[in-house]
């Protein structure tokens, strides 16, 4: 027996493992991997910018890295996807009229501005809700003219379906009693007949009018907008107005860039901005608002173009109908109150099917805006229509919107053929009273509508379209269906949470076709990934509201940091 153990001990012991390399370790928390299976971990790995592995305490042992981050019980989650908003970008004549409360203080940051440029020079802004002021009623042109007489002056209200604009402003743009109301639009009157100062939809006509600032002098804003979505947790997104108007005419611009500085963003400003800061900002995938047949084919680009920080996306936004920020959104039935009226639409159906036709011939996948229940129906036969007629494997193609119920039969139709949508339930909150003031009766219940067309094989994704940005309403929303004052809209239409979490992540990135790059936290993929200070799938419903992004992570790097 001496001789035995003698042996065994001169045999070689068995080779350890040696842990592997990663960059960083995240050990004690919750982390929601958001896979097929939603797996729930405790530890993640992260190498080369990407998640190397899952799993549990065992995971520490199996790896080392030079920095481990102890989450203390935190859930750590994928960012955020949101598929539909539009960066906004702070010209040096603008006021941030969403900061105010009251028509009041509203005033006083026009009076300050107005003060600051001197008279004659235009004020302009956006973000106004009536919602959200003290008065809870639009402001007017009288509010206007009382503050800032010398100045024309043109605020666009949350959503940018509407705007108000002063008597100067007006008067210099030509509108006053005698103007009828512009094709696809509302100019609001007074009990004498005179302009309220809210124009509906066609606001063109007067920021049309606002002088532009130059790119040089817009980058500072829209890179501050940029990394303002790393604080709420967007790891990616899809800006949904983007031109390329100020590309060379030759490839579809036009003669001095045709921008305004209120208006929107171009490709070419976009792409200097991520030439120089990508790996600081979140990923981007753009819109393209249709530039008309012979514009967009000159342009040597389409859906696809572009890398992992910067890409092509859908011909979209485009719209087909308004919205309830106008209100104006076409629907099959008489607004409440309003006999007769049922929207506006902003094109005709043969222009809707020349622009899906030569946008699909040329490539690019769609994405068009309709939230009235006629106006879906009306763009989801059009997207048929040229399906059928040019069948297409996995294209992908989106209505942005669908805020109203459409029948059962367009959306059989729909999923019939692969035809998405980018919902803001996050809507139902933030636009209740214009919901409530109207409509009535199952399509008010059913508005913002999630569980219907996800049982019908309809494939939807979460976004926020700026009702507001932040992805913790939208998942309040989506699970609660309740406004902003508490108001009841039907339960028949609420998703769960894990349900409504993928949908802002696993299901989103799939809408660009990235799910194989992220969305989840599985291995291989982008270490894109947000830490919270509460578990979104457990707090209180009320608590989503609350909940707050303490880290923000893409391609592996810190980008954001509450305790900074």
């Amino acid at each position: 027996m001496k001789r035995l153990a003698l042996l065994l001990a001169a045999l070689p012991l068995p080779a350890m493992a040696a842990p592997q390399q990663a960059d960083v370790l995240f050990v004690n928390g919750k982390v929601l991997t958001v896979d097929k299976d939603f797996a729930i971990h405790t530890a993640i790995a992260i190498k080369d910018g990407k998640i190397a592995a899952t799993g549990g305490p065992e995971l520490a042992k199996d790896w080392q890295a030079p920095r481990t981050v102890d989450l203390q019980g935190r859930t750590l989650m994928p960012g955020f996807i949101d598929t539909h908003l539009h960066l906004k970008g702070l010209s040096h004549r603008s006021i941030e009229p969403d900061k105010a409360r009251s028509i009041a203080e509203l005033g006083a940051m026009v009076a300050a501005k107005a003060r600051e440029l001197g008279p004659g020079e235009w004020v302009a802004g956006s973000g106004w809700d009536e919602a959200l002021l003290a008065e809870k009623r639009n402001p007017s042109r009288a509010d206007l003219d009382a503050i800032a007489p010398n100045n024309p002056v043109v605020l666009v209200r949350a959503g940018a379906h509407s705007a108000v604009a002063n008597s100067l402003a007006l008067k210099l743009a030509g509108i006053d009693a005698n103007t009828p109301n512009p094709a696809g639009g509302v100019i609001e009157r007074g009990p004498d007949g005179q302009p309220s100062g809210i124009i509906r939809e066609r606001t063109d006509l007067v920021l049309k009018l606002v002088p532009a600032d130059s790119p040089a002098q817009m980058r500072p804003s829209y890179v501050n907008s940029l990394k303002d979505l790393l604080r709420l947790g967007i790891t990616s997104f899809m800006e949904a107005w983007t031109t390329i108007d100020d590309e060379p005419v030759e490839q579809g611009g036009i003669s001095g860039g045709g921008g305004n500085a209120v208006r929107g963003h171009t490709f070419k400003q976009l792409s200097a901005i991520y030439a120089e800061e990508g790996e600081s900002l979140p990923r981007a995938t753009l819109y393209i608002m249709y530039p008309g047949a012979e514009r967009l084919k000159k342009f040597p680009h389409h859906t696809g173009y572009g890398d992992d920080r910067l890409k092509l996306g859908p011909i979209g936004e485009s719209a087909y109908d308004g919205g309830f920020t106008g209100p104006t959104a076409r629907t099959s039935k008489d607004y409440k109150g309003q006999p007769g009226f049922r929207g506006t639409t902003f094109m005709t159906e043969p222009a809707l099917k020349d622009m899906i036709d030569t946008s699909a011939a040329l490539g690019w996948q769609l994405g068009i805006h309709a939230i009235g229940d006629e106006a879906i129906n009306i763009v989801a036969a059009a997207y048929h229509e040229n399906l059928v007629a040019h069948p297409k494997q996995d294209h992908r193609w989106f209505i942005s919107h669908f805020t109203m119920m459409p029948t059962q039969q367009t959306m059989k139709t729909m999923a019939a053929d692969g035809v998405w949508t980018t919902a803001q339930p996050n809507f139902t909150y933030n636009l209740e009273g214009r919901y409530l003031q109207v409509l009535d009766g199952e399509r008010l219940d059913t508005i913002n509508p999630m569980a219907t067309p996800i049982g019908l094989g309809v494939n939807v994704v979460m976004s926020s379209d700026n009702l507001p940005i932040g992805p913790m309403v939208g998942l309040y929303s989506a699970v609660t269906r309740k406004g902003m004052t508490g108001h009841q809209f039907a339960l028949s239409e609420a998703i769960t949470r894990e349900q409504a979490i993928r949908l802002y992540t696993a299901k989103a990135a799939a809408v660009a076709w990235d799910e194989a790059k992220k969305g989840t936290l599985e291995p291989g993929k982008f270490a894109d990934f947000i830490v919270l200070d509460r578990d979104p799938l457990t707090v209180p419903a009320e608590q989503l509201l609350q909940t707050l992004v303490d880290q923000t992570w893409v391609g592996g790097k810190l980008v954001y940091s509450r305790k900074r």
